[in-house]
């Protein structure tokens, strides 16, 4: 069990209380070496996440970034066997992406979309072109194209690892969550986002919806597992179910405040809309700006 940690301002050991301890020891062990990375002062912990590059006995996790549209792309590993998957990529950096892939000896199975985004291209499109033989994925409820379509309950396996397919409408009328069981950990696409969650204005939004599917399908998971937005605007990199349930300030109220809540945002529709959802709808392969159309 961990009893110390290290004060970086003083390098000095500082003894962990009983519950810090009793959360750690309830954490997988994967994520304990990740939980604890900054002391505030001698008596004070503040608990910032580094989950950014994770791994477990026969997987790994690299969490990927996009500046401009603050998009978590996630790239998951069977190492055993070097397949793997990329959930959520975004057009312009999938150069980036393959080069990953090549520079890590991978096999590119899946290159998988938690909905159809309205921010940003996805890179899937561009990604097929780059690793000939990867498929696409996305919900069968998004109404997009892919080479495989998916509904709840159905799996997505790579190598000897498997991701469960929860259907979390509200933010759009597609929206999945994939439940990586084995890494104790889930990818929550825009549904649930860090202290917050997606808008439901559009795209078959629904606010009571949203509310139930993150309450069902997200936050009845065990309290110690990871979640992994597809967005992040404040340099949070990854949640827990536990933390969402206590201190999400929109899920933790009732369902009418949360719809309530919701209808009062009045949020700008994002920049890329219309170029985004034509060509997401058909996985970035088709319907791309001009800028694009000899990338895939």
């Amino acid at each position: 069990m961990i009893r110390s940690v290290l004060n970086f301002t003083s390098r000095k050991p500082v003894v962990v209380s009983a519950v810090l301890r009793g959360a750690i020891a309830t954490t997988p062990p994967i994520h304990q070496n990740l939980l604890i990375s900054q002391l505030r002062d001698s008596s004070s912990l503040q608990l910032t996440r580094k989950y950014s590059n994770m791994s477990g006995a026969n997987f790994a996790i690299r969490q990927l970034f996009d500046r401009e549209s603050c998009t978590y792309t996630y790239l998951l590993i069977d190492t055993p066997s070097k397949e793997a998957v990329l959930i959520d990529p975004v057009i312009e950096l999938a150069e980036r992406d393959t080069n990953l892939v090549k520079e890590l000896g991978l096999k590119l199975k899946y290159v998988i979309n938690t909905h159809v985004h309205a921010d940003h291209i996805t890179g899937t499109g561009r990604l097929k072109k780059l690793v000939p033989g990867c498929q696409s994925i996305i919900s069968k409820n998004s109404k997009g194209q892919a080479d495989i379509l998916m509904s709840e309950g159905e799996q997505i396996k790579f190598g000897g690892q498997v991701l469960e397919v929860r259907e979390t409408p509200g933010h759009t009328e597609g929206c999945v969550t994939y439940v990586f069981n084995a890494a104790g950990c889930a990818f929550t696409g825009d549904a649930l986002l860090i202290r917050g969650c997606g808008r439901t204005d559009f795209q078959g939004g629904s606010s009571p919806t949203l509310y139930k599917s993150v309450w069902s399908k997200i936050l009845s998971l065990p309290e110690n597992y990871i979640l992994y937005p597809a967005h992040d605007y404040k340099g949070q990199t990854a949640s827990t179910v536990a933390e969402e349930k206590k201190y999400n300030p929109r899920l933790t109220k009732s369902e009418s405040e949360f719809v309530d809540i919701m209808a009062k945002l009045n949020l700008p529709y994002p920049k890329k809309i219309d170029e985004s959802l034509p060509a997401n709808m058909v996985c970035g392969l088709h319907e791309l700006p001009d800028r694009m159309k000899d990338w895939v």
